[in-house]
């Protein structure tokens, strides 16, 4: 039977058995209720590997603007070690996600790396894909294949803020010297965006998740129709209005998954 691994990310922001469930009623909706989707602890947990921590180091992006990757310095890869260990240890490092993608994919077992099976890790790292067309490193939600990569960090930074946000930030940084704390500039700015362990973080990722599926499902990469929860917006408010608000779908994806 067709099946979607579904991996749990180390925050309670993100409740991927909600996940699950809310995947569940859309692809009965579908009519594919042939597909099973199943939760699982988190991927380093149940697929590791003796390399997995040097390769998450290689995936290390080193600067915005270099395509270069990786630390295999001998402290890095020990902090990767515990970071798979303890995940609170990790934060502030900015990883290749196709890079990524590609040493989860060696994690698996070979008799997991079927075409009918789909694995969705939700991460609590930060994901990137280098952008040939400007030359520098751009944060991502998710990252489309096998496995599919889903980044909670990467909901809330990902997407960039409403104007008024970097309006108030250069504001403060003109009367201070110095960028005012992030938690500072949240609390000021009216707005549509979401922060770290927003507690909409959950319904969000959904959307997120079902991409990965419709993709693995289809072939289709993301809608083009602004709002529908397959779309990939890059502003926070949009994200907000495909995520969080009705309608859910567009026209065409509504008589699929509505």
């Amino acid at each position: 039977m067709p099946t979607v691994a579904l991996y749990r990310a180390p925050t309670a922001a993100a409740d991927v058995d909600g996940i699950a469930d809310w995947l569940r009623a859309r692809l009965d909706g579908a009519g594919t209720d042939g597909v099973e989707v199943e939760v699982r602890d988190r991927f380093p947990r149940v697929h590791r590997t003796a390399d997995l921590a040097e390769r998450f180091a290689e995936a290390r992006v080193r600067s915005p603007r270099e395509r270069e990757t990786g630390n295999a310095m001998f402290g890095v890869v020990r902090y990767e070690e515990r970071a798979l260990d303890d995940p609170e240890r990790a934060g502030g490092v900015l990883y290749d996600g196709v890079a990524l993608q590609r040493a989860l994919n060696a994690a698996l077992p070979a008799d997991e790396r079927d075409l009918d099976r789909l694995h969705v890790a939700v991460l609590d790292r930060a994901l990137g894909t280098w952008g040939d067309h400007d030359g520098r490193w751009h944060k991502r939600v998710n990252v489309l294949g096998q496995p599919a990569l889903v980044s909670v960090p990467g909901l809330y930074e990902a997407p960039a803020r409403p104007e008024a946000y970097y309006e108030a930030q250069q504001k403060h940084a003109l009367l201070s010297g110095d960028a005012p704390p992030r938690e500072v500039l949240e609390s000021e700015v009216d707005g549509e965006f979401l922060v770290e362990d927003d507690p909409r973080t959950t319904e969000a990722l959904a959307g997120y998740v079902l991409q990965a599926v419709h993709c693995w499902l289809t072939g289709e990469g993301f809608c083009a129709v602004e709002g529908c929860r397959l779309s990939n917006p890059h502003r926070q408010p949009g994200v907000v209005a495909a995520q969080l608000r009705d309608p859910e779908f567009c026209d065409d994806h509504a008589d699929r998954y509505g």
